[in-house]
């Protein structure tokens, strides 16, 4: 399996707009962003492509994600915000590390984001 490209950004083989970082969780500006604000909150471990196996392996690192998640929401968004976790690729999730996008600005009800 090669190194993702999460894992890149987090190694700083990859330049990335980070805006919040700690010792297990990163997250950093969407480079095509589907909102005002659209931040990715990504664990630093590379064991689970998706949200179903970080919820089934690490449930506490799951929270931390959400927590992280809203954080940023209340730094960038008034702590407004949608939380969106793509889950397998005709869902549209193109990078198997998982990842939770952080949304906000401008959203409508019935408006989906990637």
């Amino acid at each position: 399996m090669s190194t993702s490209i999460f894992s890149r950004i987090i190694d700083r083989e990859i330049p990335a707009d980070i805006v919040l970082e700690t010792d297990r969780m990163i997250a950093f500006r969407d480079i095509a962003p589907k909102a005002a604000v659209h931040i990715l909150v990504v664990p630093k471990t590379e064991d689970y492509a998706n949200v179903v196996e970080l919820a089934a392996g690490d449930p506490q690192l799951l929270a931390e994600l959400v927590a992280t998640a809203q954080q940023i929401a209340e730094e960038h968004a008034n702590g407004e915000f949608r939380l969106i976790f793509n889950t397998g690729p005709s869902s549209g999730q193109t990078v198997f590390h998982v990842h939770a996008h952080v949304l906000s600005g401008a959203l409508e009800e019935g408006s989906l984001g990637r």
